[in-house]
């Protein structure tokens, strides 16, 4: 029973959690504030690095000859849930604070997740290879697509790309990323044997984004806008988002695509899902003064959903039969 309760509620959203309650009660002040940001960007550079000397570029390419699926996942990252978000959009509450309806719509530009829609397609009993192409290639693209997109669909909320926050985001996100692909064949298999005490360090990373964040947001005092009841409205709003994505790309798979199990549930799980680790530190950037505290709880909410639904969804897959999987 522990064991499945686990399966459903990472720890790791405990541990997130905590860090909000953390920065409520004693957020960075003065000069402590400009040190953990300082740690924060430095984390980020890290954590990007970290992702470039994991990534192993054969494996990724393993599955990129299935080109219409990796085309279906990244249509549904980067088109599908932009559409479902404007309609989100329109249909929120006006007494919403606007900064989570930019978070929403900011949740619905970002790229994949690589490590969690990988798991659950191995747990599913999926086409593991093209998972990795897929997931990966959502990442690496989302660099670049993912501030265009935000700075289009967020424009009316006040977002304005400019040639700092590119520069920002290639020195912060993309060169740290090369760095680690260009270094990993001297330190890749450094790093695959040391994979749990840097998976501490990256998540560590992401806990000091998540203060920092949270910090700008009680020091300005932006959170008494925040009410009880925008918080039940936004966790059914990001319920039904996930629900009509996953439906909208199961229907696709095998009404339409007619693809076999295996594909399908790679198009399940890549392109259902966003990346916090992305995400966070994106944030950060493009929304640099103490509304990012808001701005990124729909992603918070949304990834505590995505694993909950898809850890259901991966044992579900897992029991199919293969003699009739393709009518699962």
């Amino acid at each position: 029973m522990f064991h499945r309760l686990r399966q459903l509620f990472d720890p790791y959203i405990a541990l997130m959690l905590l860090v909000v309650v953390i920065a409520a009660i004693l957020p960075a002040r003065g000069q402590g504030a400009a040190i953990a940001g300082m740690l924060a960007d430095g984390g980020i550079v890290f954590l990007f690095f970290l992702y470039g000397a994991r990534l192993s570029p054969q494996a990724a390419l393993g599955g990129l000859m299935q080109w219409p699926l990796h085309l279906c996942v990244l249509t549904s990252t980067f088109i599908l849930f932009p559409l479902l978000g404007k309609a989100l959009e329109y249909l929120s509450p006006a007494s919403m604070p606007p900064e989570i309806v930019t978070g929403l719509m900011f949740l619905c530009v970002l790229p994949s997740t690589v490590q969690s829609s990988i798991a659950f397609t191995s747990i599913a009993r999926g086409n593991v290879p093209a998972a990795i192409c897929a997931a990966s290639a959502s990442n690496m693209l989302g660099v670049f697509i993912s501030p265009l997109l935000a700075g289009w669909l967020l424009k009316t909320q006040g977002l304005e790309l400019s040639f700092g926050i590119f520069r920002d985001i290639t020195l912060q996100l993309l060169v740290p990323f090369l760095a680690g692909q260009v270094l990993r064949s001297w330190i890749g298999r450094w790093v695959e044997t040391r994979k749990k005490l840097l998976g501490y360090a990256d998540r560590g990373s992401i806990l000091l984004i998540i203060y920092v964040a949270f910090s700008k947001g009680v020091m300005s005092g932006m959170w008494s806008q925040f009410e009880l009841a925008d918080l039940l409205v936004l966790v059914v709003m990001l319920s039904g988002l996930l629900a009509s994505v996953l439906i909208v790309t199961s229907f696709a798979a095998r009404r339409i695509l007619r693809f076999p199990v295996q594909d399908e549930i790679v198009l399940q799980f890549c392109g259902s899902k966003k990346s916090l680790a992305s995400g966070l530190p994106m944030a950060s950037i493009l929304f640099a003064g103490p509304q990012v505290g808001i701005v990124v709880l729909p992603l918070m909410l949304f990834h505590q959903l995505q694993l909950i639904v898809c850890a259901i969804l991966a044992r579900h897959y897992a029991t199919r039969r293969d003699d009739i999987g393709a009518n699962l």
